[in-house]
């Protein structure tokens, strides 16, 4: 894949936002936090935030990195059936990975007798993910997927030498672009991507194959900086994603990942070197997959500025819809995810059908 200009401009949004409702403005919930979750920003403040600089080798870096996982033989391995989730069945699934890596997850299937017409893979969030049931029923039917548990999180990929909570998974081989953990984990989706096509051959069609990428908050981070160097997928949805634009985020409270982070730039500033690569916001100025995204403009755990930055930074057809909150209950919550979850189906049938 030859590398893409730098910086690549974001095309015009070719539709509206999904949301028929008004776009809410920021809000002010009574919260715990000695900080405001929103950070002062307006909705217009957060379409302006940009995507930092890529370092002039970026291209080189992640196309090295691709190329890599895909010349793993990812050897899948399907275990017992697990039980059924919304008419899907569910499998254990283990598969390998960069850097001699088993990861473990979940492999969904139709129900018995219903033929695979469309295939995702679904990140999750830096809570690990200790069952599938969350992420399903998937965005159309007839869909298989899998489900990691990425190097180190999760109950399947748990590792004595990774941390598994997230403040130390978030700094694991920080000191080196090689060797930090965000890196692996992103290899890690691009495998799952790999074994799925494996498992179910019915996905690779004429002209290659069409899936989908699902992913909230840490899993929202790592597909934006996955998506851009893949083309088997054709679309993608990210919720609240992280990772964007990391010199920004050393400037904000908060009390996800990101904190860790910023507490540990105190004493070792030099580690901007290295984040410089795994920012999510410059990798979308060269994702051109239609992505569809759901930031928040109240969030305490994934600054909302970083958020939008990714979204704002898109260089392929991109929508949008304005969550009220991200990482916080509150009295819209359920109702804001109902309509998610309808505007990530159309969006798919869009895209994939």
């Amino acid at each position: 894949m030859s590398p893409l200009p730098d910086p690549v401009p974001p095309l015009p949004d070719p539709v509206p936002p999904l949301s028929p409702r008004p776009v809410p403005s920021a809000p002010q919930f009574p919260h715990p936090y000695p900080f405001d979750p929103a950070y002062g920003y307006s909705l217009a403040d957060l379409l302006r935030v940009p995507a930092p600089v890529a370092p002039g080798d970026f291209d080189g870096f992640w196309e090295g990195r691709y190329r890599e996982a895909r010349a793993v033989d990812t050897a899948p391995v399907v275990g017992e059936p697990e039980g059924e989730w919304d008419g899907a069945r569910v499998f254990a699934v283990a598969y390998g990975s960069v850097g001699g890596e088993r990861i473990g997850g979940w492999l969904v299937l139709p129900a018995e007798g219903v033929p695979v017409e469309h295939g995702f893979v679904v990140g999750h969030g830096y809570g690990g993910r200790g069952e599938p049931g969350r992420d399903l029923p998937l965005p159309l039917p007839g869909a298989a997927a899998l489900l990691p548990c990425v190097r180190g999180l999760g109950t399947r990929s748990t590792r004595p030498a990774i941390p598994g909570d997230a403040d130390g998974h978030v700094l694991h081989g920080i000191a080196s672009r090689e060797r930090y953990v965000i890196g692996g984990c992103v290899a890690d989706l691009w495998c799952a991507a790999s074994a799925l096509l494996d498992l179910v051959p019915a996905l690779d069609r004429p002209g290659g194959p069409r899936i989908g990428y699902l992913g909230e908050s840490f899993g929202g981070g790592l597909g934006a900086l996955a998506l851009p160097w893949d083309d088997r997928f054709a679309a993608a949805q990210l919720t609240v994603p992280t990772f964007g634009n990391h010199p920004l985020r050393l400037t904000l409270t908060c009390t996800g990942s990101g904190e860790s982070v910023r507490r540990h730039h105190r004493t070792h500033p030099e580690v901007v070197d290295v984040l410089r690569y795994f920012d999510a916001a410059t990798a979308a100025t060269r994702l051109r997959t239609p992505t569809l995204v759901a930031p928040a403009l109240f969030d305490p755990a994934v600054p909302p500025p970083g958020q939008f930055a990714v979204y704002n930074a898109l260089a392929g057809p991109r929508e949008l819809r304005v969550l009220t909150a991200g990482h916080f209950e509150h009295d819209g919550t359920e109702d804001e995810y109902r309509e998610l979850v309808a505007a990530r189906r159309d969006f798919f049938a869009r895209h994939l059908g």
